[in-house]
């Protein structure tokens, strides 16, 4: 996510949600015959069995992403042997990814404006499913490439209105807590499916992706049928007042993203971001690669040490989200940043098979709860007529550093070797830590 997503609003309260707005508009400027996905109406903010049904598809839609995003790194030896390029050709697919971000990005402000949730999320899924279907048959690696860039367009629009509908029901936290720990779930498990495929059939790895197929079909249905109630277009030719309403929803859409712009938080957040999605998707990245290359490891036996990543990630959201809100999350994410620089020097400097596996699940341990606390800390920074168009800026940026620092890692270990990951993962870890020290108290305020 996450692997990942773009309007995380995590809150800390279970009181009703009725007098919430979870994505504030213009309503002077909106023409009352367009409903719009940004508003939270009492209905989807109870905890009804249906919504149960569309949380549950939410969560799914994390664990399908995370599937996506977790096996790339057991993935990553087969796919240098198979089209016989070097660890810098592996930038592109980063690269390729961030651009379906940076696409993402660009085009949510107006998409959701014009298109009603449940629309958004099935065009989401359909985007992933297609892009696993031209990957099964080994393609050319440009079109391979490309295929993630169609992955990541698809991942952002899903994943990131899963989150902002999960967000807006009664006791949302731990909603939130529960799609995101699908997400590393997934991450968790597709490293296990990805390494028993590749390992028996080396030449036809890509098999793996009718698996991705599968579930990406499971996905698309289970949007279809649990959002059934909300597949509208909001597009009419003119509103009440005579005024485009095309035209309208872009000046809206255009006001958020200059408010966005002028805010010094988002950068600060987003500098934290940056840092520490890069030092997560490098490690999940390239540590396969390096216990082959650097630590003689058998591919078929440490293929499996970046679910070990994804595992203890999935423990950590479980297990220290409600630690992290008890004792102080800006404390408790500075102390977490300290205990992954200890057990990353670990990895490094003591050189067996079995410590680098032990001390890199002990890492995603206390990596997993970052991301939803800074999500969190940011919900309550921001003012709340511009946190998504915000939150996804963050996110954009994170996504960069989590495009560029992998890319970056692959270029250096075509001259210098794998064995460089270990000096940048350090300092981006130690980038994290004090990126995390500059961004702002959040001021008490009742939401």
């Amino acid at each position: 996510m996450s692997t990942t997503s773009v309007v995380e609003t995590a809150r800390r309260h279970d009181g009703p949600a009725e007098d919430i707005e979870l994505y504030p508009v213009d309503r002077e400027a909106r023409s009352p015959s367009a409903p719009s996905v940004f508003e939270t109406s009492p209905e989807s903010a109870v905890v009804t069995g249906e919504n149960v049904l569309k949380i549950l598809a939410a969560g799914f839609s994390f664990f399908f992403a995370g599937t996506n995003d977790g096996s790339l790194g057991a993935l990553t030896p087969y796919i240098l042997r198979t089209y016989h390029v070097g660890t810098e050709y592996v930038a592109l697919i980063y690269a390729s990814t961030f651009l379906g971000w940076i696409l993402a990005a660009a085009t949510n402000s107006y998409l959701i404006h014009a298109l009603d949730l449940g629309l958004i999320l099935t065009l989401g899924a359909v985007l992933q499913l297609v892009a696993h279907c031209l990957r099964f048959w080994t393609p050319p690696f440009g079109l391979y490439v490309a295929t993630f860039f169609l992955q990541a367009v698809g991942m952002a629009y899903q994943d990131s209105h899963s989150n902002a509908f999960v967000a807006s029901v009664k006791g949302a936290h731990r909603w939130l807590g529960f799609i995101h720990a699908m997400y590393a779930l997934g991450c968790l498990v597709s490293p296990f499916v990805a390494t028993a495929i590749a390992s028996k059939v080396q030449d036809r790895w890509p098999l793996f992706y009718l698996f991705l197929v599968g579930i990406g079909t499971i996905n698309t249905s289970a949007v279809l049928a649990s959002f059934r109630d909300s597949m509208k277009v909001h597009m009419r030719p003119n509103s009440s007042e005579g005024v485009p309403e095309v035209e309208t929803r872009s000046r809206t859409a255009w006001r958020d993203i200059l408010d966005t712009l002028k805010s010094p938080p988002v950068y600060l957040l987003s500098l934290f971001y940056f840092f520490m999605l890069g030092a997560g998707i490098t490690a999940g990245g390239w540590v396969v690669e390096y216990l082959v290359s650097a630590r003689n490891g058998r591919l078929p036996d440490v293929g499996y040490v970046s679910a070990g990543l994804w595992g203890g990630v999935f423990l950590g959201r479980v297990l220290l989200a409600e630690p992290t809100h008890r004792f102080g999350e800006r404390k408790m994410s500075m102390a977490y940043c300290v205990m992954i620089l200890a057990l990353q020097l670990v990895f490094w400097l003591v050189p067996n098979l079995v410590s680098s596996a032990v001390a890199i699940c002990f890492l995603g341990i206390f990596y997993g709860p970052l991301f939803a606390t800074g999500m969190s800390i940011g919900s309550r920074l921001f003012e709340k007529r511009i946190q998504p168009t915000a939150l996804g800026f963050v996110f954009v940026l994170a996504q960069a550093g989590g495009a560029l620092f992998p890319a970056l890692t692959g270029v250096i270990a075509s001259q210098a070797g794998v064995k460089i990951m270990q000096p940048i993962l350090v300092g981006l870890i130690v980038a994290m830590g004090i990126a995390w020290a500059l961004v702002p108290k959040v001021p008490k305020r009742d939401d």
